[in-house]
């Protein structure tokens, strides 16, 4: 059967292809994994037990790191994920041992508005239900380790409640003194569930919990999933989870997992969810998929243990950041790499003609509506215009000493002058450029990107971080603001100066990496302002502690933490095949 995605939906494109799919023993195989490292779950999909890879390969040099970015993409996205699977089945056209590392996607995203970034037509991960629909499991560990510190804090605020001091003892308990205005913890959930952003909990009597607001963050940006993306093993990752701050006291001490007991109970739920998992492009290269935080609410990137196994295995291993290089890419460079001690050799910056249109002046298209018709016209004067954005990602990129490589990622309305025109923008900038049909014809159509990818890799990156830790808070957001996003300055609002005050007086919190919280939709923290805005800048209204990752969080904009379902989400056009039970309907 002939893969057309002109005529298919993508997931009757990845059923088609999942007849011919390779079983994990196969793969494994492939891979020069034991039998022993191979942890199946069914046929088609499995857990890595990433500590045997690691003792066995150790002193194997590592592949290749390639990392995957964009530039500012519109509110449809622009394919970096699909980009992402194209390059490794391109490289595999190539004869190269590659592998692919991506994020687990979230169940608020999958039954949204965006999809669950399997990417799309001929460049996908299968099997396509596993992967959108819970995988191994992972998420919903991470739900519940993150719930069970919320249970612990809630019931011990219940307790010193409606015991004294005596009678706590009795219990084994020391009162922790817990400032309900100070709780910093949420529950989660991993839907887009905007009615849960501002609750009141412990209604009731004495016996049904203490009083008080609280709230609902999507489960992709809780600590615990950060955690799960930076932990370098499970002795690393029980260790960030005791450290987690949930809430201060009365006294303004941090009050931890550690302190609550709960800890080691959160870290049980993570046990299995801390090995990759292994999946495979319709082509048959492998895929780890593993973690999946938020890029704009949290650190956006798949996780450190994964890409290590991956980098002993492959001789190329292509991995993403989430949305475009002044966030995702910022994060990788500045908090992943410094965590994993990993130096990136060549980053890719997929744009988009559309995307370059957006930035030019072209109306923005809006998610669930037609595109708007000037999309489909000819306009030479948008692109050109766009490319200004385009060319601040790629010194992004310059600047942290990786190699860029620009992807053009096609779409079937880009006209033959358009194409050319960028590509000319980017070779007179001095950067590598790629004109990538993946989406249509799979590995063949992304040959120039690999060629071109496999060209920038025997170069040498002069890595370099932008800050160091040891300067101050203020220094290092600023830095952030001004040579990544292009801002003029920032403005701190009372709540934020209250807090960095506080970080800076802790000689350990101070010198955590700043992991900052803005829109994807634009260079600044307005997501109307298109292009490379001038003459802005950055407000910071609030500063979160993410202690047991190890983040300063910086909060610029109007960024929810909680997002909100569309009035045409992707759920309604989901259903299941009762005689076959295949899931309908995902993309």
């Amino acid at each position: 059967m002939k893969l057309d995605p002109t005529t298919m939906k993508d997931y009757e494109i990845a059923y088609a292809a999942e007849k011919n799919m390779k079983t994990v023993y196969q793969l494994g195989e492939e891979m020069g994994l034991t039998k022993e490292e191979l942890l199946p779950y069914g046929h088609y999909v499995a857990k890595i037990d990433y500590k045997k890879v690691l003792e066995r390969l150790k002193d194997r040099p590592n592949g290749k790191y390639i990392n995957v970015t964009a530039i500012t993409p519109t509110p449809l996205g622009e394919g970096k994920t699909t980009t992402l699977i194209g390059l490794v089945q391109g490289l595999g056209k190539r004869g190269q041992n590659v592998i692919g590392c991506i994020r687990q996607p979230s169940g608020g995203p999958t039954f949204n508005i965006k999809g669950s970034a399997a990417g799309g037509g001929l460049a996908q991960v299968i099997p396509l239900d596993k992967f959108s629909l819970g995988l191994t499991g992972d998420i919903n560990a991470v739900m519940n380790a993150h719930n069970l510190a919320m249970v612990a804090l809630t019931s011990r605020m219940q307790h010193e409640a409606n015991y004294d001091d005596e009678t706590l003892a009795k219990k084994g308990l020391k009162r922790l003194n817990i400032d309900p205005k100070r709780v910093e913890m949420g529950w989660v959930i991993d839907f887009c569930a905007q009615a849960l952003r501002h609750i009141v909990i412990g209604l009731g009597g004495k016996n049904d919990g203490y009083p008080m607001e609280s709230k609902f963050w999507i489960a992709v940006a809780s600590e615990v999933m950060a955690i799960l993306a930076v932990a370098r093993d499970l002795k690393d990752l029980r260790e960030r989870i005791g450290r987690i701050v949930v809430a201060f006291d009365k006294f303004g001490n941090p009050v931890t997992t550690e302190d609550l007991e709960v800890a080691g109970a959160m870290t049980a739920w993570m046990v299995e969810a801390i090995n990759p998992n292994l999946m495979q492009t319709i082509e048959g290269q492998p895929v780890l998929v593993h973690a999946g935080p938020f890029a704009n609410i949290a650190i956006g990137q798949n996780s450190i243990i994964e890409d290590y196994v991956a980098l002993k295995l492959g001789d190329y291993v292509v991995t993403e950041s989430g949305f475009a290089a002044d966030i995702g890419f910022e994060k990788f460079w500045n908090i992943k790499c410094r965590l994993s001690g990993l130096v990136p050799n060549v980053s890719v910056v997929v744009a988009t003609i559309r995307a370059l249109k957006c930035h030019g002046g072209a109306p923005i298209p809006r998610p669930g509506q037609p595109i708007p018709k000037e999309y489909l016209e000819e306009n030479l004067e948008w692109v050109e215009k766009g490319c200004a954005n385009l060319l601040h990602c790629v010194n992004i990129v310059k600047k942290s000493g990786a190699i860029p490589v620009v992807c053009i990622n096609k779409f079937y309305a880009d006209t033959e002058n358009e194409v050319k025109l960028v590509k000319r923008i980017c070779e007179e900038a001095g950067v590598r450029v790629a004109y990538s049909d993946h989406w249509l014809k799979g590995g063949e159509g992304a040959v120039e990107l690999a060629d071109a990818v496999m060209d920038a890799c025997r170069e040498t990156p002069q890595f370099r971080f932008l800050y160091e830790l040891d300067e101050p808070i203020k220094s290092r957001i600023e830095k952030i603001a001004t040579e990544v996003y292009g801002a003029d300055g920032v403005i701190y609002l009372p709540a934020a100066e209250e807090k960095i005050k506080m970080l800076e007086a802790n000689a350990e919190l101070r010198k955590l990496p700043i992991c900052m919280v803005k829109t994807h939709l634009s260079l600044s923290d307005d997501p109307s302002k298109k292009g490379v805005p001038k003459g802005w800048t950055l407000r910071i209204r609030d500063v979160l502690l993410f202690r047991g990752s190890g983040f300063i969080v910086p909060v610029a904009g109007d960024i929810n933490l909680m997002p909100g379902t569309a009035s045409d989400p992707a759920y309604r056009r989901i259903d299941v095949d009762v005689e076959t039970g295949k899931v309908k309907g995902l993309f």
